[in-house]
């Protein structure tokens, strides 16, 4: 190889983008969750078995906060891709919290401020076969938020993008670092780039720094769908 085709090959190898493993934390920027008061949410706020949403790593990809009431421990899953991961389980003094993703690893289905066809299912239900699950209902994918959000029924291919939590034990707060597992952000965004266009404009993908609200999906989205 010549020096000057050397070189060349150098530079273009060091400007190719690194490609995530979903097999590794991402880190993104640490973000306090808060109320829609903008005080903290600590973590004895947090009510059981409620469905709360927040948006991270992304001003447009929605998460669901989640109080099981009981410890959530570590689990051993694996991505569509077959990469295995370990999670870690919840947090707080009672390690019971737990965040995802709210995108269905199957069709990208998403909580939006009209309609949503995904969320927490205390119960079970005549499509919803288990309890305490996350039920999407275009599909019936079903993920287990107690173990990583694993699937336990329906098509979805590998479990829900987990959102990695912080809980600081002195000021009780929490904070979102970053992701695990199969992240979907950018199917997400190429499959609903003209609806969050004419939504949030050019804010959809602008990274969450500093604070992200959380609240009750009944007071984010207009109504949903239970199957």
């Amino acid at each position: 190889m010549q020096r000057r085709d050397f070189i060349a090959f150098c530079a273009a190898a060091a400007a190719a983008p690194v490609l995530a493993d979903d097999a590794q934390p991402r880190r993104y920027p640490r973000t306090r969750l808060v109320g829609q008061n903008g005080a903290p949410l600590l973590a004895k706020m947090v009510p059981v078995n409620r469905n709360l949403i927040f948006h991270y790593p992304y001003a447009a990809t929605p998460c669901f906060l989640l109080n099981l009431g009981r410890a959530a421990t570590p689990a051993h899953l694996k991505t569509a891709d077959a990469k295995a991961y370990e999670w870690n389980g919840g947090v707080g003094a009672n390690r019971s919290i737990v965040a995802y993703s709210a995108i269905c690893a199957h069709k990208l289905t998403y909580p939006t401020r009209d309609i949503s066809f995904i969320s927490f299912r205390e119960e079970k239900s005549a499509g919803n076969k288990f309890a305490s699950v996350i039920h999407c209902c275009s599909e019936h994918s079903q993920y287990d938020p107690a173990e990583g959000g694993r699937v336990v029924a329906g098509p979805a291919p590998q479990p829900l993008a987990a959102i990695l939590l912080e809980h600081d034990p002195g000021t009780d707060e929490v904070y979102a670092v970053g992701t695990l597992g199969g992240e979907l952000f950018n199917e997400f965004f190429e499959k609903y780039a003209f609806r969050l266009e004419m939504e949030l404009g050019r804010t959809a993908r602008e990274a969450v720094n500093g604070t992200s609200v959380v609240q009750p999906l009944e007071n984010y989205c207009r109504q949903q769908v239970k199957c």
